[in-house]
């Protein structure tokens, strides 16, 4: 049977384990007398050594076994949780990522040697699990920050009683890819507990070379009813045998045989893997349909056919519905990106002797996935530079009358038609007498300024290659900075705000939209072009009047009721001659964050919903725009940047 077609899957399936394991490796740290921590990473690694095996990648196999047997001796009470124990684990979990990244990519052989470095983290932790004392009892695990004061006496660990049950399987009569199916089902009863024996064998079940059905051993203390119901979920399921009672079909439906009831035949999955470039090829097509329903009802309205007219709105509508599914389809969990972060920054904060409590909030809140690809690099700079520059070490933080342990808050959350991705410490704050002082050294502001607010701060900062950094370290200062961060999310329609407080700590808010591909935009003509302003930064629309105009300290401001707004003229920014009438201006207040300002444009033209096309501007061009698109009538229109211009 050939197993290279179930790679990929393979590879999804242990990313997922890998993450719970980490999350787990990260609460066994800070609570080393937990026992729980312990029992999620031994299943997560006790799957994937499983299926490494069923898929015949020898070096994941061997060092997920190893893990195993440490594992083992600590949730037995026989390995104290060191600090030396925690590092060894962690780099271990480190290993088995990189080799099952690496056997998926070259399609190593079963008979293939381990590679050196894979064998020495094995012999690190054969040498860890041969020396461990034995009958070492919860008080004696310690922390890897704990003093080495010794410790009062703490009653042993008690480990929650575990039960051996027999479960037997029936595969659907017709299931496809049987052998994949069966090693899927073994895969989620060891998402329970312990697979202690699998009859027949894995490798008769990757063969395909078994009956309708077999049995699984299972160490296990889960109810029966749950155990039968995670069995169904896999699919293709026609009945599931637990402790000697059978449940026939989709379980809730069905009864035990021994009530003599027999139920219906097992409902299919309602869920499918589709690849993401499959995806994106869908939404691509959506686009263009988009771009032919707006020339589509131009078309329409010039014509005056009513019955032209029904059956172009009846398309219309389905065009819309299925955007809106197909949008939908590619939202994601923040959290599918964001789990890896309290990983990098526990390893980050250890390099560098820092305390810090590391808090993630609002990982249901979805994106696109484009959009979440994206993103994941910035934020992972704005933690690393929080981490570095921003949370100091304990010595500093007692000194200043802080805890000694840093807060560090990455949160996401929504904001009328945007998603707010926030990176917050309670660190020593941006040196804004340092960041002034370089920047009349630099000739960016004027030698009489005294002080900065926070747009300046951040306009330079943002400066490419700006530092203070007096020492290059391996997290940031080499010549990466906030610059890569605003660059990155200005390139797809977002904006980069700073708050920071001397002493007290920085917040770095990143303001994005939904989607990267769709936007509804606000269509406004300068002379003879029309451009889009995307509606998530328009908080309305006021036409210009000249009574209403006054100069303040030199610049052309706006009195809006109780507010003076500064005014953008487009046309001088695009350089093009004015009309010399203020009376037919528009005027857009734009708004991202705190700030805000008036775009002042000849008129505006309607709305419309614009697929975004990237491109690559030349070295002349004006830094206003972030993207093309296509107008109704087939005219290319520019994307006007909001964040550029605030």
């Amino acid at each position: 049977m050939d197993l290279s077609r179930y790679a990929e899957l393979f590879l999804t399936e242990s990313r997922e384990h890998l993450s719970a394991m980490n999350h787990a490796l990260l609460a066994l740290e800070s609570s080393p007398q937990a026992s729980e921590p312990v029992g999620a990473i031994f299943r997560a690694v006790h799957t994937v050594k499983g299926m490494s095996a069923t898929m015949g990648y020898r070096a994941v196999t061997e060092l997920a076994h190893e893990m195993e047997n440490v594992l083992d001796r600590v949730r037995r009470g026989e390995m104290a949780v060191t600090a030396e124990v925690m590092e060894l684990l962690f780099h271990a979990a480190d290993s088995l990522e990189q080799a099952i990244e690496a056997v998926v990519q070259s399609g190593v052989e079963s008979d293939a040697p381990v590679p050196t470095a894979i064998l020495e983290v094995i012999e690190r932790l054969r040498a860890c699990a041969a020396v461990a004392p034995a009958n070492v009892t919860a008080a004696e695990r310690v922390s890897p920050a704990a003093s080495s004061a010794p410790s009062p006496p703490q009653p042993a660990v008690t480990h929650a009683a575990t039960s051996s049950r027999l479960v037997r399987v029936r595969l659907a009569s017709g299931t496809a890819l049987r052998g994949a199916r069966a090693l899927l089902l073994v895969k989620r009863a060891a998402s329970l507990g312990t697979v202690l024996e699998v009859i027949p064998p894995v490798e008769a079940l990757q063969a395909e070379e078994f009956g309708a059905g077999f049995s699984i051993h299972l160490d296990c203390t889960a109810p029966r009813d749950d155990i039968v119901r995670a069995l169904f979920g896999v699919g293709d399921v026609d009945r599931v045998e637990v402790d000697g009672i059978e449940t026939v079909g989709q379980p809730g439906q069905a009864s035990a045989a021994a009530d003599g009831q027999t139920g219906s035949a097992a409902r299919p999955t309602r869920q499918v893997r589709i690849d993401l470039q499959r995806l994106d090829t869908l939404m691509n097509m959506v686009g263009e349909l988009v771009i032919a329903r707006g020339r589509l009802l131009e078309l329409a309205a010039r014509q005056g056919d009513p019955a032209l007219d029904e059956v172009v709105t009846l398309a219309a509508r389905l065009i819309g519905e299925m955007q809106d599914e197909v949008m939908l389809s590619r939202m994601v969990p923040v959290g599918q990106v964001f789990d890896r972060f309290p990983r990098l920054v526990r390893d980050a904060a250890h390099a560098l002797g820092k305390q810090i409590v590391f808090t993630v909030e609002g990982n249901d809140i979805e994106l696109d996935r484009s959009m979440l690809d994206e993103i994941g690099d910035p934020v992972l700079h704005l933690l690393r530079n929080a981490v570095d520059h921003g949370i100091e070490v304990p010595e500093q933080r007692r000194a200043a009358g802080k805890p000694a342990s840093g807060s560090l808050v990455l949160s996401v959350s929504r904001e009328r038609s945007t998603v707010l991705v926030r990176v917050e410490d309670d660190g020593k704050g941006v040196d804004r007498t340092r960041v002034l002082a370089r920047a009349k050294e630099l000739s960016l502001v004027d030698k009489d300024k005294t002080a900065l607010s926070d747009d300046e701060l951040m306009r330079i900062i943002a400066r490419p290659g700006f530092s203070t950094a007096e020492r290059v370290t391996d997290l940031s200062g080499r010549g990466v900075g906030i610059d890569v961060v605003m660059n990155r999310v200005r390139a797809m329609g977002g904006a980069v705000e700073m708050r920071s407080v001397p002493g007290r700590g920085t917040a770095v808010t990143v303001r994005l939209p939904h989607t990267l591909a769709i936007v509804r935009a606000l269509l406004a003509r300068v002379r003879d072009e029309v451009y889009a302003v995307p509606l998530a930064h328009v908080n309305e629309t006021v036409e210009l009047e000249a009574r209403f105009v006054r100069r303040v300290q030199g610049r052309e401001v706006m009195l809006l009721r109780d507010d003076v707004l500064p005014l953008i003229r487009f046309d001088d920014l695009l350089r093009v001659a004015g009309n010399g009438s203020l009376a037919r201006h528009q005027v857009i207040v734009l708004e991202v964050g705190e700030r805000r300002a008036g775009l002042v444009v000849d008129e505006l033209t309607g709305q419309q919903d614009i697929v975004v096309k990237q491109f690559d501007p030349t070295r002349e061009s004006l830094a206003l725009f972030s993207g093309a698109t296509i107008l109704g009538d087939g005219a290319p229109a520019l994307i006007v940047d909001v964040g550029s211009l605030l």
